[in-house]
């Protein structure tokens, strides 16, 4: 015999039940999958936009913070390093490239970082969308989430450590710590990377290093941007970014530059131990999450145990009518196995729903762009549960089947 009709003829007969009990099943199982995914994602995202950084140079302090800063573009006072150092790797043989990074102005919310133009490019590794590269002080590249337009022309505000702006508005600070007399001209727009930097807005170094009277770090007052630069004029400058040209002289240039007044390190080197700090979070999140799967599930599984009851009568008709044992134990588990079935396909739904509110507002905090997609090890641990909810749903199917016909018929 077919056990279905009666299954779902069972499930109408549940009414409210056939749909809370899903839902809550279905929200347990969402709190485990999109912490996964998520974990992931932020994995991913920060490790993409650290790729271009090669080898970070600065002055002796917190890693953690040089890299929140340079890479992440999270504002933060630092120290400076000796514009000695950066004239000392553009001599460097082991060295392909070297750029400074300078911070502290802001327009529109968006911060303005100084580089050089090889850099902006990633070493020739990206072109503009739109426009070109600066090529002269007084010009700028936008982000591709910068809402300026090829032409505008923008004034730098001086920005304070850990302040934030909204973006695309220039706030009251702003305003009161205008440059006034400096002004730069968006000449070009970078692709969409999916990191921070797609919020900044790229000028020559030198541009930012006359706005605060510091020079422009060549010997001629009127010379080329970008390298080489003259030593002795170069002010310090917050990181230096490097592209050694073997692994083997990135590993000597780091062991070079973590003495005399500077420390030098792969940006990787810190994700590690975030990483490793997120994933012991993790664990513990997630076992979390897992009791509270088994709790839920053995709740559901006690309902159904306590339903069955109040359905004694009918499986004492089913079996008058000939059905046998085992028939009326299959429908009663199908049953269960059926709500449970139904929120965790619910919970990956809502899982999926939750991951994108949570990208949202990760990108919009951080800029970093997530993957939506849950994939399938974020939903294993889904079909661990789903086996361990059907043996919980042997519960109410096993009390079908040591209901006694005949006490069942006269008393259900």
């Amino acid at each position: 015999m077919n056990p279905w009709p009666v299954v779902l003829a069972d499930l109408r007969a549940l009414r409210w039940v056939a749909w809370i009990a899903p839902l809550l099943v279905a929200i347990a199982v969402s709190v485990g999958v999109a912490l996964s995914a998520q974990e992931r994602g932020l994995r991913q995202a920060t490790a993409q936009a650290a790729s271009d950084f090669d080898l970070l140079i600065g002055a002796p302090g917190s890693q953690t913070q040089l890299v929140l800063t340079t890479v992440y573009l999270q504002p933060e006072a630092l120290p400076l390093v000796n514009g000695a150092v950066l004239a000392a790797l553009a001599d460097d043989p082991r060295v392909k490239a070297a750029a400074p990074i300078a911070f502290g102005d802001v327009s529109r919310g968006y911060p303005i970082v100084g580089t050089t133009a090889a850099f902006a490019t990633r070493w020739g590794r990206i072109k503009p969308s739109e426009g070109r590269i600066f090529a002269r002080e007084g010009e700028a590249v936008a982000g591709a989430d910068v809402k300026l337009a090829i032409g505008d022309a923008i004034t730098p505000s001086h920005a304070h450590a850990g302040q934030r702006h909204p973006f695309g508005i220039e706030s009251l600070e702003e305003a009161r710590h205008r440059h006034e007399g400096v002004r730069y001209t968006v000449v070009g727009r970078l692709p969409r990377s999916g990191t921070p930097w797609d919020r900044a807005i790229l000028v020559p170094v030198e541009s930012v290093w006359e706005t605060h009277g510091l020079g422009n770090g060549h010997a001629a007052e009127e010379s080329p941007i970008g390298p080489p630069f003259d030593g002795a004029r170069v002010p310090g400058v917050p990181a230096i970014v490097v592209k050694p040209n073997t692994v083997a002289d990135a590993y000597v240039l780091r062991g070079q530059y973590r003495q005399g007044g500077t420390m030098a390190f792969f940006p990787a080197e810190v994700l590690v131990s975030v990483y490793r700090t997120l994933g012991d979070v993790r664990d513990v999140l997630l076992v979390a999450a897992i009791l509270n799967d088994v709790v839920v599930f053995a709740a559901v599984a006690i309902l159904l145990l306590a339903l069955s009851g109040l359905r004694r009568r009918r499986y004492a008709v089913l079996r008058a009518l000939g059905a046998s044992r085992f028939y009326v134990v299959l429908t009663a588990w199908l049953g269960a196995v059926a709500i449970l079935a139904a929120g965790c396909a619910a919970g990956l739904v809502l899982a999926q729903l939750t991951s994108l509110a949570v990208i949202r507002l990760i990108e919009a905090r951080t800029g970093l762009a997530l993957p939506a997609a849950i994939e399938i090890p974020d939903a294993l641990p889904i079909a661990a549960l789903m086996a361990l909810g059907s043996l919980f749903a042997l519960m109410p199917a096993l009390a079908a089947f040591r209901i006694p016909v005949a006490d069942a018929l006269r008393h259900g």
